[in-house]
């Protein structure tokens, strides 16, 4: 069997589908491994390095007979249409998608008969989470959200107390007590700041003290949901929740907010009046400003100053930190092959909770989205 993995041809992606510490994993199951040249680089990883490793280097101008020829192609953001026409019958193309609006992707794989399997999509379980690309990225987010907002922030994180006097620490409120949120709540409290949080999950309560921030209790009624997600709340409630959220975040220093629902606009927290309290010089991370964004006022991939409050929108933050991120994406898509590989071939069982999760495509048939 053979894997291909292309470079990836959006602005600003930077990571890679598998690094060369994972090609003798892939081998072992059975697949020969075929790099484009160059698609590893801004990642820190030559083709030296995957030749050294196993691989084969194929040039960017043939890369139309590697799409054509390979059993599995590998990448992180989905193929373009052009290349996902070119799959033969029964090849799986794996990667982040969503259904819904990569509708000319899925289309293309449709038509030529392959498989797409979307990391978006795997199942939040037990056995599935070695498989889970959307939590192994957002340990990558959550932290470099930190990083962003001490850079920012004209302030200490930490206390210091000096000949001169003492420096209190920062304030740092983080919304959302996810993989991105619990990272960034680590993140700040080694940096020394003092540290609170919050979750509609009542779970996430002994999660966020174990981290040694404080929980902010709101007295308001949990949004459990299955798969470890929040569900949505009534505008009501949301109204409230604001209320009763407007004095700590008007008390912080930074405010991180992580709140994401994949495939869908992320929920309003923050609105423009709840920020005026927030003092000249504070710093706002918007960790969802790529879809639709968490704060009134972000904008992905740029920072705003509103009133002397500076508001950095979130764009390809992961694509920031390749090295890492892509060595726990390719860990991901060696896990998935894992399951799916059985006596040297590609087996995908479609009553597999994994598989029907994850599958937006089943060899030619539209399992998910709008055109399912």
């Amino acid at each position: 069997m053979r894997l291909f993995v292309p470079a990836e041809t959006r602005d600003g992606e930077r990571r890679v589908a598998l690094v060369p510490d994972t090609v003798g994993k892939l081998a072992a199951l059975g697949l020969d491994v075929t790099i484009e040249s160059g698609a590893g680089a801004a990642a820190f990883a030559t083709d030296a390095d995957y030749v050294e490793a196993g691989a084969t280097i194929v040039a960017t101008a043939d890369v139309a007979d590697a799409f054509a020829s390979a059993d599995v192609v590998a990448t992180v953001r989905p193929l373009d249409p052009a290349n996902a026409a070119r799959l033969k019958a029964g090849a799986v193309a794996m990667s982040f998608l969503q259904p819904n609006s990569d509708t000319e992707t899925v289309a293309a794989i449709a038509s030529a008969g392959a498989t797409a399997l979307s990391f978006d999509l795997v199942p939040r379980i037990s056995r599935a989470q070695s498989m889970d690309a959307l939590t192994s990225q957002a340990l990558v987010t959550g932290y470099r959200s930190t990083l962003v907002a001490a850079e920012a922030l004209p302030k200490f994180f930490p206390l210091f107390m000096t000949a001169a006097g003492t420096i209190p620490p920062a304030k740092v409120l983080v919304l959302g007590a996810g993989v991105a949120g619990l990272q960034a709540i680590a993140t700040a409290k080694r940096l020394g700041a003092v540290v609170s949080a919050y979750d509609v999950r009542a779970a996430s309560a002994d999660e966020v003290r174990s981290m040694g921030a404080t929980f902010i209790e709101l007295e308001l009624e949990a949004l459990e949901a299955g798969g470890g997600y929040a569900r949505e709340m009534t505008e009501e409630r949301a109204a409230r929740q604001r209320e009763l959220l407007t004095p700590y975040i008007t008390a912080s220093d930074v405010l991180i907010t992580t709140a994401a629902v994949p495939g869908r606009q992320a929920p309003r927290l923050v609105t423009a009046a709840m920020l005026e309290g927030m003092k000249p010089g504070s710093v706002v991370v918007d960790l969802a400003a790529e879809t639709g964004g968490n704060v009134e006022g972000s904008v992905a991939g740029e920072e705003v100053v509103i009133d002397g409050v500076r508001i950095w929108g979130a764009k390809d933050v992961a694509s920031t930190m390749p090295v890492h991120a892509s060595r726990l994406y390719a860990m991901n898509v060696v896990a998935l092959l894992g399951l799916a590989v059985k006596d040297g071939e590609l087996v995908l069982d479609p009553e597999d909770e994994v598989f029907e999760g994850c599958a937006v495509v089943l060899n030619g048939v539209i399992k998910k989205g709008d055109a399912a």
